[in-house]
C-alpha cells in the first residue's frame, strides 16, 4: 500500500503559479500511489486577491480538476473553513470559499467521516475551522482507515485541542471495531459500524518535529493501538527531514523544519517498507511525504 501525503498549497508553487496538475505529476513520480491526501484544497478561491481569492488564482473547483486528472480514482473532500464570496456577483456566479483536505484512492472506499476539529476561543491569534477527513478502505493489507488532517497554525491552544480530538476519534473507532454493530437493512442509511483499528492518519500539524502537538499525538491510548511516526521508524536516529522552509523563505524565515507528519497504528510498524521525504519539488511551499506499507 503506497500513500503520498503533501500539503499542496492549492497547487501554488514556490514560483507562483498554481499548477494542480503538476502535484499530480510529482506525486506519480515519487511513487504509483494508491491513496493520496492532501490539504489545501479549495473551491470558490478564485477571485483575485483583492476580491477573496488566493495568490496564483487556483481553479473555482479544485476537488473537480483533481476528479478530472485523476479519473481512475475516487476523489473524497472535506471542507473545513467555508465562507461566503467577498463579491456579490462573481465571474463564478454566487459561491463561497471553501477549503480543506482530500483523500484520493484507487482502492474500494467503505465509509467516508468528516469530522470537524475543536475550535476553542482563542482571540489574540487568526484561526480557521479544521477538519479531518477519514476513509475506510478496503487495501491489499486489508481494511485501513486513513485520516487527512490539517491542523491550526497560529493558536497552540487550538492544535492541542485539535490533537486530543484526533485521539478521541481513534479510541471510538476502536471501539467500534471490538463491538460493531450490524446494519439495519441493506438499503438502510443505518450500516455496520464495523471498522478496523489499524489506521494512517497524515497531514500538516503546524507543530514541530518533537513539539507538543507531535509529542502528544504520540503517547498511549487508552483501550486502542497507540500512533508511532512513521519517518522516525524508518530511519531511527537520522536528523529529521524537513517538509517546509527549504525554498520558500518568505512564509518560512526560520528556515527549515519538519511539520507534515505520517503516523500508523503501532500493529501496522513493522509493514513499514519505506517513509520518505523529498527534498526536490518546488510545487508547493511544503515538501510531500511518501509511505509504503508491506
Amino acid at each position: 500500500m503506497k500513500l503520498v501525503d503533501w500539503n499542496i498549497q492549492w497547487g501554488c508553487g514556490v514560483d507562483g503559479r498554481v499548477e494542480l496538475d503538476r502535484i499530480v505529476r510529482e506525486a506519480h513520480a515519487l511513487c504509483d500511489f494508491d491513496v493520496l491526501c492532501l490539504q489545501e484544497v479549495t473551491r470558490g478561491f478564485n477571485e483575485a486577491p483583492e476580491d477573496g481569492g488566493l495568490k496564483g488564482g487556483p481553479s473555482f473547483d479544485q476537488f473537480a480538476e483533481l476528479a478530472t486528472l485523476l479519473p481512475e480514482m475516487t476523489v473524497i473532500e472535506a471542507i473545513g473553513s467555508d465562507l461566503p464570496s467577498l463579491r456579490s456577483s462573481s465571474r463564478s456566479g454566487s459561491h463561497r470559499r471553501q477549503f480543506g483536505n482530500a483523500i484520493v484512492t484507487r482502492w474500494p472506499v467503505r465509509q467516508v467521516f468528516r469530522h470537524s476539529l475543536p475550535w476553542p476561543a482563542d482571540p489574540a491569534k487568526p484561526s480557521m475551522q479544521r477538519v479531518a477527513l477519514e476513509a475506510l478502505l478496503d487495501t491489499d493489507i486489508g481494511p485501513l482507515r486513513v485520516i487527512s488532517t490539517h491542523l491550526e497554525f497560529y493558536s497552540d491552544r487550538q492544535r492541542l485541542a485539535q490533537v486530543e480530538r484526533l485521539r478521541d476519534l481513534h479510541r471510538e473507532a476502536c471501539d467500534h471495531a471490538r463491538h460493531p454493530a450490524r446494519a439495519e437493512k441493506p438499503d438502510s442509511p443505518f450500516a455496520d459500524t464495523d471498522r478496523p483499528m489499524s489506521a494512517v492518519l497524515c497531514g500538516d500539524f503546524n507543530s514541530a518535529f518533537e513539539d507538543t502537538a507531535w509529542c502528544r499525538m504520540l503517547e498511549p491510548i487508552a483501550d486502542a493501538p497507540a500512533f508511532v511516526d512513521a519517518w522516525s521508524c524508518a530511519h531511527p536516529g537520522e536528523a529529521r527531514a524537513a517538509t517546509v522552509g527549504l525554498y520558500d523563505h518568505e512564509q518560512w524565515p526560520d528556515g527549515p523544519f519538519a511539520c507534515d507528519f505520517v503516523f500508523v497504528t503501532e500493529d501496522l510498524a513493522p509493514r513499514i517498507a519505506m517513509c520518505e521525504v523529498d527534498p526536490q519539488s518546488r510545487a508547493s511551499d511544503h515538501q510531500p511525504m511518501w509511505l509504503e506499507l508491506r
